[in-house]
């Protein structure tokens, strides 16, 4: 699973620091829009050609962690 992970990178001087897909200027949050709005995998990598289908399934994985992120609150 963090082998997945490594493919969303962050750079703070990169689409001000928002997570990425392999250092392009696709943020994660770009692809999540896409498949909520109803693209499917093939559509989203047509709409989108400097994606890779290996690239979906970490973004899906990286907001899934980020959703499952424990806070303690004091």
């Amino acid at each position: 699973m963090l082998e997945l992970l490594t493919r969303i990178t962050v750079n703070p001087k990169q689409c001000g620091g928002c997570p990425c897909i392999r250092g392009m200027r696709i943020r994660v949050s770009d692809v999540l829009d896409l498949f909520v709005a109803g693209l499917s995998a093939e559509e989203i990598l047509e709409e989108m050609p400097d994606l890779e289908r290996d690239d979906l399934k970490p973004a899906l994985v990286y907001a899934s962690r980020k959703l499952n992120h424990p806070v303690l609150v004091a």
